[in-house]
């Protein structure tokens, strides 16, 4: 077998990205994405692709935030795992799959060669999630009227209750980061991804009870592929009330007053209550991501 070739592509050659095969229908899920060439690589054999990866960020980002479309020939997942290892960055990889890709045959054992690739590449496995997506064909959510909602110009408010949802949570990235530097990491952490979206800040909420305490926060956001739900967070002392659901259901009115013709979403596989919220609202499964950290 010939020596590999890894190296990225530039606005020349960037069409040799698309010369796979693509077993897990990564272009369908990747087509609101935009990928700069240079943060595309691939490794050739004879000049031909056996494997290639894109890595994503936003407009103004100077570095990635996560490697993504990660494809490679049959019989070549050593190649797979030698264009991660070699990557200049040294981030984590997030598989999409195709929702229920367990059950078809095919898509499992091409998801399972994948992964096997990023292990050998120094990754481990970190959590899997679910990816929603509402349209206005789902119909809106019922509002339950329960909880009053209201914008909140102090950063301090959504901090502090942000340090409480994470105090109790089942979220794998806010346990990593409460694991690492505590709630004021991951309340932190959150409040960076709210105001790296392109959104508005006049677009986060806040939720009361009829008593008016404060119940929980939601964030209406766009990311640079759409509208999405930013964030949903019930504060410990309020939940089992299922308040979970009227933040859903109010996020998902707000985007679609503002003209969102979809809004993303996504909870982690083992968050069975939140997971159990979107499929009430009316939020379809449309693939699964699964999210690889290094080693």
């Amino acid at each position: 077998m010939t020596d590999l070739v890894i190296r990225a592509l530039d606005e020349s050659d960037v069409h040799l990205f698309d010369t796979l095969p693509d077993p897990l229908h990564a272009a369908e899920a990747f087509k609101n994405a935009t990928y700069r060439p240079d943060w595309k690589r691939v490794a050739l054999r004879d000049g031909r692709v056996v494997a290639r990866a894109a890595w994503w960020g936003g407009p103004d980002d100077t570095e990635p935030l996560s490697a993504e479309w990660f494809d490679f020939a049959d019989g070549e997942e050593e190649a797979g795992a030698e264009l991660l290892r070699t990557a200049p960055w040294k981030i984590g990889l997030q598989v999409v799959l195709p929702a229920g890709w367990r059950e078809d045959p095919v898509q499992r054992t091409a998801a399972e060669a994948r992964f096997a690739a990023a292990r050998a590449a120094g990754q481990r496995l970190m959590v899997e999630r679910f990816i929603y997506r509402w349209t206005p064909r789902c119909g809106l959510p019922e509002r339950p009227g329960r909880l009053t909602f209201a914008a909140e110009p102090d950063d301090a408010v959504f901090f502090d209750a942000l340090r409480a949802i994470h105090s109790v949570t089942l979220d794998a990235h806010a346990r990593k980061a409460v694991e690492k530097g505590g709630v004021d990491l991951a309340a932190q952490e959150e409040l960076d991804f709210f105001r790296w979206c392109p959104s508005p800040r006049e677009w986060w909420q806040i939720a009361r009870t009829p008593d008016g305490e404060l119940a929980g926060i939601h964030i209406p956001a766009h990311n640079p592929s759409g509208p999405c739900v930013g964030f949903i967070g019930v504060l410990p002392e309020h939940r089992g009330h299922g308040y979970a659901y009227d933040l859903l259901a109010e996020c998902t009115h707000f985007l679609a007053e503002r003209g969102a013709e979809f809004v993303a979403g996504a909870t982690d596989r083992g968050n069975f209550p939140m997971a159990a919220h979107f499929t009430k609202a009316g939020y379809p499964v449309v693939r699964e991501r699964v999210h690889f950290e290094i080693g």
